[in-house]
């Protein structure tokens, strides 16, 4: 072969792998995963990468995709908007990931919106749940959770009749997430003609309550809406019970996990809570995941490890459909999702807002969430 014609063919092979991109020659299709490992939120994002190796563990099991392994590239994002773009900008650069999903707490993942849409990568959340995300018209970002809208308005009057409250208090950790339930809660509770008692925040990692407390206590509520994670929240609720306060508890957050209820003991007897999945729901596609979860991690799933299970599988059906690892395919095939998830089917609207699925209201008894109520989460109007 001459100097000429292997020219022209290294010109045309050079052409052809810029032309598919880094993410298409690698060996394995990479997918970036930021969750809190570490701080107080820490607990809820293991749980996320649990259900994300479960979804990867049997989706490799079948072949893979685009026939490659998929490969999951997990950095720690603690909850903190600078820290998970900082590891989105790691994802993205070094570890070239095609799809990134993330960052658990709602005040992380608007921070790394922006990047994902700066850098042309889809961005797909199993968790956040502040209404204001999909509100951006970020045409790269995805939401496969519910909204804390979505959840007042489907339990809000339940709530308010089955647990008879005229007052509520309402109690929130400080971030995006937290004052959004709150927002959200108060509103439609305040529709309902139920009083609110008195607004409170307190930032993560909190320890000791009995200040806020107090003045629960001198509110003299009806009930007390809480909006926190596994940690924060185990310890409030004992410290409530310390204090002998008798108001009924409700909200959003890690209420129905495991890890919650073993932390916090008989405290979390009676708890109502709003979430988007529990493992007792007796489908056999949900008892199919429970069975596997169970025999993988010796636990049974809460709502944080099928957000982490069905974002992933999510993401790896989308990357199946659009045929390739190119950005734009697998955001136009994210946009037509279809995802039988254990607890119902994920479409997405055009502002990319998961709707399809069921949502529960559980009451904690025995130590198990026992469903007292469900709704489909609807399409926001």
């Amino acid at each position: 072969m001459n100097r000429y014609v292997l020219g022209c063919a290294l010109a045309a092979l050079t052409a052809t792998l810029a032309a598919a991109g880094p993410a298409d020659a690698q060996d394995s299709v990479r997918i970036g995963l930021v969750e809190p490992l570490t701080g107080s939120v820490a607990y809820n994002g293991k749980s996320v990468v649990e259900g994300a190796r479960l979804a990867i563990e049997q989706i490799n099991a079948k072949g893979g995709v685009l026939g490659k392994p998929v490969e999951l590239v997990i950095e720690d994002g603690q909850c903190a908007p600078a820290n998970s773009v900082n590891a989105v900008e790691k994802l993205v650069q070094k570890d070239k990931v095609a799809v990134l999903v993330g960052a658990f707490c709602s005040s992380a993942t608007a921070a790394i919106m922006p990047v994902a849409a700066k850098y042309k990568i889809p961005l797909v959340t199993g968790v956040s749940s502040s209404a204001a995300l999909t509100e951006q018209n970020n045409p790269w970002f995805f939401r496969a959770a519910e909204t804390d809208a979505l959840m007042a308005k489907a339990f809000a009057k339940i709530l308010a009749t089955d647990l008879k409250l005229k007052s509520v208090a309402y109690v929130g950790v400080n971030d995006d997430w937290g004052r959004g339930g709150v927002e959200e809660f108060s509103r439609d509770l305040s529709a309902l003609g139920v009083k609110t008692a008195l607004t409170e925040y307190f930032d993560h990692g909190t320890t000791d309550f009995f200040t806020l407390l107090t003045k629960l206590r001198a509110a003299k509520p009806d009930g007390i809406f809480v909006a926190a994670e596994t940690q924060d929240g185990s310890i409030l609720v004992k410290q409530f019970q310390e204090m002998g306060l008798q108001s009924k508890v409700f909200g959003v957050g890690s209420w129905a996990t495991a890890d919650f209820i073993n932390l916090t003991g008989d405290a979390a007897e009676g708890i109502h809570a709003a979430v988007p999945y529990v493992s007792s729901v007796e489908t056999p596609r949900n008892q199919d995941f429970v069975k596997a979860y169970q025999a993988k991690y010796n636990v049974k799933p809460g709502k944080y490890g099928a957000a982490g299970y069905n974002a992933l599988n999510i993401v790896v059906q989308a990357v199946a459909r659009a045929g390739s690892t190119d950005a734009e395919a697998i955001r136009a095939a994210l946009a037509k999702t279809s995802y039988e998830a254990p607890n119902g089917v994920y479409r997405f609207t055009a502002k990319g807002q998961a709707y399809g699925f069921d949502a529960v209201l559980v009451r904690i008894e025995g130590g198990t969430p026992k469903v007292i109520a469900s709704s489909p989460v609807e399409a926001p109007q």
